[in-house]
């Protein structure tokens, strides 16, 4: 069966809170896109195109990358993923977040027509559950705790706490987050490239009685050796996630002992097939690695479940929920109750457009 049409529609989704910020910008509403691929039975598959300016792309720039590579599709078979991804990387450099959203949509597509979940594609399930870490955005420490606390009310096992990079403030972030929730409550932080690696070695001796369990990317991405110093210093995880941009990035920061813990995003990595060889890369090098946040609906989320839980083992917490605080989601849910995700049942990813 062959796809007969392509389909591109935008998914504009307001934050709950306009203010949510990272130390890289205020993200007060994503401007996505959803690609949808028929083929000539009319089954549908479904992916998703991210687009945040200062992490993947703008979202009329991710339209034009599209409109660019899809009419590639029509005439193509979905079992050819291989082939069919060759050729859209030959096309077009980069616009990893638009070729994630073609792989989402070939799998889905190719899922569905076969009639079974998405995670049978990939070798079957290992589990039917994933633990869910929730992230806390750039804010007064006092707000920052009240958020935190509510997040652990609602059954969360771990919080990350954003930083920016303003050493007092930071400190003070992360001792209020502290104090407000349990203690058995998993804590990370993540400055998302604000400190040099010395800076955060002297700001770290400050957080550490805090029990601080995993820091994520201080250092700015291009920066491998402030990166590894880190890891060979800090008494704890330290986790790459910008530095991971590229399937060529996570088999070097493996091979080279460049971080405990690696960040995995179907975005980031250009799709869902990437995602597997990183994982499987991260496990034969004795890595661990874990789904991060990617920002977008349901969709999204549920590709990266269907991932997770083929991990040989999942030794921290994901973060897939975070599309919770997401308006206008146009998919059905993909479910978090009492902070642990179930991945999606059904054909496919298990989501579909409401």
């Amino acid at each position: 069966m062959k796809i007969v049409a392509t389909e591109l529609k935008p998914c504009v989704q307001r934050q709950a809170d306009p203010d949510w910020k990272f130390a890289r910008g205020t993200v007060p509403a994503l401007h996505g896109w959803t690609l949808a691929l028929t083929d000539e039975a009319g089954t549908v598959g479904l992916g998703y195109v991210h687009a945040i300016p200062t992490i993947t792309t703008h979202g009329e720039g991710a339209k034009a990358a599209a409109d660019y590579l899809t009419p590639r599709l029509i005439g193509c078979d979905p079992a050819a993923v291989n082939e069919i991804m060759d050729d859209v990387d030959a096309a077009l450099a980069g616009n990893t977040s638009v070729k994630a959203a073609i792989d989402m949509a070939l799998h889905d597509l190719l899922a569905r027509r076969l009639g079974v979940p998405l995670h049978v594609l990939f070798g079957g399930k290992r589990r039917d559950t994933i633990p869910q870490g929730r992230i806390v955005p750039i804010k007064s420490p006092a707000d920052m705790a009240a958020i935190a606390r509510g997040l652990v009310g609602g059954g969360y096992k771990m919080v990350k706490v954003k930083l920016s990079g303003e050493i007092e403030l930071d400190i003070e972030r992360v001792a209020a987050v502290r104090q407000a929730i349990e203690a058995k409550t998993i804590l990370t932080v993540d400055p998302n490239q604000t400190y040099s690696a010395k800076s955060f070695i002297r700001s770290f001796s400050r957080f550490e009685k805090h029990d601080v369990a995993l820091v994520e990317q201080p250092v700015p991405a291009a920066d491998w050796k402030g990166l590894a110093l880190l890891t060979r210093t800090l008494p704890v995880s330290v986790e790459a996630d910008e530095s991971a941009g590229s399937l060529a990035d996570v088999a070097r920061l493996v091979n080279d002992g460049v971080a405990d813990v690696i960040n995995i995003k179907v975005t980031k990595l250009g799709g869902l097939r990437n995602t597997l060889a990183a994982v499987k890369i991260c496990e034969a090098g004795g890595v661990v690695c874990r789904m991060g946040a990617a920002f977008g609906p349901a969709l999204l989320q549920a590709c990266s479940a269907h991932v997770a839980v083929t991990f040989r083992k999942l030794e921290l917490p994901c973060e897939l929920s975070e599309h919770l605080h997401l308006h206008d989601d146009p998919f059905t849910p993909a479910a978090v109750d009492n902070g642990v995700m179930r991945v999606p049942q059904g054909n496919g990813c298990g989501v579909t457009l409401a």
